[in-house]
């Protein structure tokens, strides 16, 4: 498969413009790639989240260098995120995770239309305290995990949903994301191991040589536009999973 290198290296770059920016896609664009090629959804999980690894480290670290990361939000997100994380991937290889997702998804649409009414309708918020960050950190891991993405499109918009200043909760949930895959990854590879090399070699490089223009657009846009780009990422992806369910 190492023909398709190229093809996966723009993917993986796409995926993480929108992933770096918004804070989101990244697994499910990846995934729905990988998927449509046939590919199972364990190992499509497990090629994802082992490129999320290296993607995600540099997009940390871009978001932290252009002062995206709130240090407090971090904690409380990484470590629940890597245990439900880690639970995830080991339930991975013994249930249907598309049973859960229409559900989910009917979830984050209705985040998603709040946010974009939010951001219309009212002053964007200065930065209120988020009250529910661990539990939503670890529900955020177990099913990203599961469905092969989803920690942005629920994390990320629960947060923002909740008052968090939008370029904070990205650049969060942004680092936060690098130790939730990290484990997720260690988790596939003592369970079924990796394979599919030429796929994560593509999403790597793809993903790296995005990230810090990704993090940079964060830093520039306003609250308000990225109030609206969130809330509708969020609504299209959800909309688009439930549509599929039921077809």
């Amino acid at each position: 498969m190492w023909e398709d290198l190229l093809l996966f290296v723009a993917v993986g770059f796409a995926a993480q413009m929108v992933d770096g920016a918004i804070g989101m896609a990244y697994g499910v664009i990846s995934s729905s790639v990988m998927l449509s090629l046939g590919v199972p959804p364990a190992t499509t999980s497990a090629c994802v989240h082992a490129a999320e690894t290296f993607t995600t480290a540099v997009s940390g670290a871009s978001h932290w260098k252009f002062g995206n990361v709130d240090r407090k939000l971090l904690l409380r997100l990484a470590l629940p995120g890597a245990i439900g994380g880690a639970i995830g991937a080991y339930l991975l290889t013994n249930l249907d995770g598309d049973m859960i997702k229409p559900f989910i998804s009917g979830y984050l649409l209705l985040i998603g239309l709040f946010i974009v009414w939010k951001a219309l309708t009212k002053r964007v918020s200065e930065g209120a305290e988020p009250a529910t960050v661990a539990p939503l950190g670890f529900i955020g891991g177990l099913l990203d995990s599961i469905g092969g993405g989803g920690w942005g499109p629920i994390v990320t918009s629960s947060l923002i949903g909740q008052g968090a200043t939008p370029r904070y909760a990205i650049g969060s949930v942004s680092l936060a994301e690098f130790f939730v895959t990290l484990t997720i990854s260690a988790t596939f590879v003592a369970t079924i191991g990796l394979e599919l090399w030429p796929i994560i070699t593509g999403l790597i490089i793809g993903g790296v040589i995005a990230a810090p223009f990704a993090a940079y657009a964060t830093k520039v846009l306003p609250d308000k536009v990225l109030m609206i780009l969130v809330g509708c990422v969020v609504a299209i992806l959800s909309l688009r999973t439930i549509v599929q369910a039921l077809t």
